[in-house]
């Protein structure tokens, strides 16, 4: 055995068998629940609104779609608010605000969370399969073994729940996630391309993408995108 090699390593992947990797099954089990919740509360807040909203246009459409365990849209007149759980379990680099935290230092395992992330992408854009259309990340949930949770995202969902949370997300937490996610996509409107973008096309543009010419960006996300790229 080599120096420094003070055990069967057998004990190591043991401990690992019952401590992390126990832990992340039960936050993926955490993030399951969330999950389902967080579609009945987005189901709940669109039948909500289409009681209570009364659009004069009979094309302004509210809509819950479920696509499969994994995904569901919510559709708010132009826009599309795509829900995806994902399956893998992540950490944060040391670096990173919510590693700094008192709660996550006590314990190896709090520092492990599954995710949900909510996109923003035009309805036009899906409808008439304008794969080059861009979508948005509006914020992602992420939720640890014990429910624990923070939210990453534009606008107030990057302000209200920035800090991991004392307790165990709630179906209220995740109602006022659907409300805030919806009100963030449908308050940042669409901003026209620069005219000399969209000056020359060729044929084949004409023929082929017709739907695409002129598709408009987001204001909001294209400042705190873009900037954050091009900075």
């Amino acid at each position: 055995m080599e120096k420094g090699v003070d055990e069967d390593p057998l004990n190591r992947i043991q401990q690992l068998l019952e401590y992390k990797s126990t832990a992340k099954q039960v936050t993926y089990k955490r993030l399951i629940h969330a999950f389902e919740t967080l579609a009945k509360e987005s189901k709940r807040v669109i039948s909500e609104l289409k009681k209570r909203a009364k659009p004069s246009d009979a094309d302004v459409t509210l809509d819950f779609k479920r696509i499969n365990e994994h995904e569901f849209q919510v559709k708010v007149a132009g826009d599309m608010v795509i829900f995806v759980l994902h399956t893998n379990i992540v950490t944060f680099e040391d670096s990173h605000d919510v590693m700094k935290d008192a709660y996550i230092q006590s314990a190896e395992i709090n520092r492990y969370f599954g995710q949900i992330m909510i996109y923003n992408f035009m309805s036009d854009s899906l409808q008439f399969h304008r794969i080059n259309d861009p979508g948005y990340l509006l914020a992602r949930l992420l939720i640890n073994h014990e429910g624990r949770y923070i939210i990453e995202g534009e606008g107030k969902l990057g302000v209200v729940f920035s800090h991991i949370s004392e307790s165990p997300i709630t179906e209220t937490d995740l109602n006022i996630l659907v409300k805030l996610a919806l009100t963030l996509a449908i308050e940042n409107d669409l901003t026209a391309p620069p005219y000399n973008q969209v000056k020359f096309i060729t044929l084949h543009q004409k023929i082929e993408k017709t739907l695409e010419l002129g598709a408009g960006q987001k204001i909001g996300f294209r400042m705190s995108y873009q900037g954050k790229l091009e900075g």
